[in-house]
Formats: C-alpha cells, structure tokens, sequence
C-alpha cells in the first residue's frame, strides 16, 4: 500500500453522513408505494414507516457497539471478520463492493434523475431519465474520485438542505390537515383501494430501502477522527432522527391531500402534495431541494461505494489486491477501486432500467427489485455477526451483549420473512443471481 488513508471527517460529518444518505430518495420515492401497498390505510403504513425504523435502530444501535471495539478498514466488513472470521468477512466484503453499493448507486441516480425529469415534465422512463441517471452517477463519481474532502462538505450541506421539505411537510401539512379535515379522513378512511399478497409486510420492504444506508457511515471509520466514540455517537443518534423525521413526515404528508390523490398520482403525488400547501412556485422550489436531497443521498452511498474494493484489497484479498489497495497520493482517495465501484454502478443501472423500467422485461424471471432485496440481504448476512458477538464479546454488559443483538437478529429474521411475501418467486431468481456473484468472489478470493 502507498499511504494509509487520513484522518480527514469529524463527528459533523458522520452524523450527516448517516442522516444524509438514508434521508432523501427514499422518503419520497416510497412514500406512495407504502400507500399503494396497504390500499390508502394509513394507519398500517404509519406502522410499517414505525417498525422499519425500530429493526434500523436496533441493529445500528448493535454495530454501534461493535464500533467501540474495533476499528480498521470498512467497519462492517472488519466486525464480521472479528467476529465471524476472515472467510466471511471477505464474503461480506464481497457482497457489499459487488452487490449492495453499486445497486443502491444505481438506483439513486435513476430516483434522482426521476424527479428531475417530474420537474421539468419529461418521461421517467425514456431517454432522458437515463442519459440523466448516468449523468448524475459519473458526476458524483467524479466529486468523491477527485475531492474527497469537498464531496465530505457537500454531504453535510445537502444533509441540511433536504431537512426543509421534510420538516415543512411534517409540520405544515400536519397543522392543515387538522385544520382542513383531510388528515382525520385519512386515518379513518381504512382501505380504499384493492390489496395483494401481505400489505404489511410489502409496505415494511419498501420502508426498508428508505432507511437503508446507515450501515455505509462504518465504510468512513478509518478516514474518522477518534472514530471509537465518534462513529457510534452517529449510527445511534442520526438512526433516531431518521425514523422520526420519517414518521412525521408521512403523517405530513397525509395531512396536506387525500391519500387517493398521491396513490393515483405516482411520480408526482409528493410534488402535488407540495404545491397544495405551497402553490405552484412554492412547490416547484421544494421539489428543487428535494432533487438535492437526492444527490446528496447518492453521494453519501458513492462515498461507500469507491472505498468498497479497497477494504477488500487492504486485507491482500479479491482480484488484484496490488491494483486496487493503491491510494493516490493527492486526492487520499482508492482511485482503482473507486473506478471498478463506478464500472458497477453502471452495469446495475443497465440491469435496474432492463427489469424494472422496461414495457417488457429483458430478463424474463431474472428480474427482480434491486432497489429492495439486496437490502434484505444484509440483513440476513448480519444474523452470524450478531450471534458471534454475543458468543465472543464476554466483556459487555448483559444489554448490549445479549438483550439488543437478540433483538436484531429477530428483526433481520423478521425481514427476511416480509421479503419473502413481498417479493415471492422474484426471490428465487434473485438468490441465483447473488450466488453466481458470489461464487465470483470465492473464485476471486485469493489469500492473506
């Protein structure tokens, strides 16, 4: 290795890093599906937004722990190698530089250029929104390649700036929809419109991809000022923010025009709901920011994502570890595993616009939400981390050894299982897919 990577982020940083990445896309783009998928019952999807938020912050709180004894590369990867061992570390690793960054980068340049194109009243399916989505992708590649401090400085300014639609909506809409009746006809209208499958739990998967990406702050730790305080401080704290902000904003979000009017909207159902309390410009201008908010979000998963085949090369482990283990000497960046991160990012986006933004699919059964199941697949892949932890870690508490990663693992479980109902035999097809990526890894896998 050339140089280790510096010390360069603060507390400030990684708090908003944990809110930032998980607060933008994610609120918006699967508010409406969360009322589609419980048929405009609103209490069942406040449920869903709360439930979500409890599995988020109990397994944060959980890594938060894990944070306070070890620190070395890429958080997660180092927990599951510390307490599962190296093998699976690596796998781990693996999942998350080939998989679960890159589908979640990919995703979020199409939900960024998504709004984009509702902005200015382009298709969200056609040309544009794809040459805007690879646009978005290499753009925010080329902040975190290039700039890695700057790129620090704008998550922490789009963390702020997102707050402002979600707190107006929260508020404002709250207060107008009490005023006006809409919101107690909201809650009391129950199920408007037809349901499929367990509405509970395809509402809680969608709530799952909106509160995902904490577990990306852990990606920095080694770049992290005094991170044994500093990183568990942010996964426990910003965690919390984010549920509630979620809640209230949904409840918001209710209050500012009937659940129909957002259901039968689609892409713009959360810009009506905006110009119905803030007139058009009012609206127009809140859906700018909640643009940014979006490419913060990206940026914040970008930010894991050029650092993902680096944990892995850090240990001499993967394709090529020499290539990709090198740090350039200016920029204090992983410039081979940040480029090979990019290279990803746009052969999922190829994937995510085939499968899921096609008339008809290119991939037959293989197609499957990219945007959800890699997600529950972390969990699942935490489950021996936690079980290991309370075998191994004899030197804390009752509480944090046994009580709270109990409680995880019954919340991974517990998403599995709703991923299961909501995706059904998509499933399947994705599991073969995953397993021929990993199967990639071991191949690649080399030795320390």
């Amino acid at each position: 290795m050339e140089n280790g990577l510096q010390k360069k982020y603060g507390l400030l940083t990684a708090i908003a890093m944990v809110v930032g990445i998980v607060i933008g896309a994610g609120v918006f783009f699967k508010a409406e599906k969360v009322l589609v998928a419980t048929g405009g019952n609103l209490p069942q999807g406040i449920l869903a937004w709360a439930l979500g938020g409890v599995i988020m912050i109990i397994c944060a709180f959980v890594f938060a722990t894990m944070a306070t004894q070890y620190e070395k590369v890429n958080g997660v990867v180092d927990y599951a190698e510390a307490t599962v061992g190296v093998n699976y570390g690596y796998f781990v690793g693996w999942f998350m530089a080939a998989i679960y960054y890159p589908t979640l980068c990919s995703v979020l340049a199409w939900v960024s250029a998504r709004y984009t194109c509702v902005l200015l009243g382009w298709d969200i399916t056609g040309g544009e929104a794809m040459a805007l989505s690879g646009f978005y992708l290499i753009g925010i590649f080329g902040l975190n390649a290039l700039s890695p401090k700057l790129a620090g400085k704008f998550q922490v300014s789009t963390t702020i700036i997102k707050l402002i639609p979600l707190a107006l909506m929260a508020v404002v809409g709250t207060i107008a929809g009490l005023l006006n009746g809409v919101l107690i006809t909201n809650f009391t209208s129950g199920v408007i419109a037809d349901v499929s499958g367990n509405p509970l739990f395809t509402a809680l998967v969608a709530t799952a991809f909106a509160y995902e990406g904490w577990i990306i702050a852990t990606s920095i730790n080694a770049e992290l000022r005094d991170a044994k305080r500093n990183l568990p401080l942010a996964l426990t704290f910003g965690t919390m923010f984010i549920a509630l902000i979620y809640i209230f904003y949904y409840i918001g979000l209710a209050g500012a025009v009937p659940n129909s009017v957002v259901m039968q909207g689609g892409e713009t159902g959360a810009k009506i709901a905006f110009a119905t309390l803030f007139s058009n410009l009012g609206g127009t201008i809140l859906f700018v920011v909640v643009v940014i908010s979006c490419l913060g979000t990206l940026n914040g998963l970008m930010m894991g994502c050029t650092r993902g085949f680096y944990s892995l090369a850090a240990r001499n482990m993967g394709p090529q570890p020499e290539t990709y283990q090198s740090i350039d000497s200016k920029t204090n960046m992983p410039a081979n595993a940040a480029i090979l991160g990019v290279l990803l990012s746009g052969i999922w986006l190829l994937y995510f616009y085939g499968a899921n933004l096609t008339p008809v699919s290119w991939f037959g059964p293989f197609s499957f939400d990219s945007s959800e199941l890699p997600i529950v697949t972390i969990y699942a892949m935490y489950i021996p981390i936690f079980i290991m932890m309370m075998k191994k870690e004899r030197s804390l508490s009752t509480f944090k050894r046994f009580i709270m990663p109990s409680l995880a693992i019954c919340a991974c479980i517990f998403m599995v299982i709703a991923a299961y109902y909501a995706h059904g035999q998509a499933v399947f097809y994705y599991l073969i897919i995953f397993a021929a990526v990993m199967a990639v890894g071991m191949i690649t896998k080399g030795r320390y």
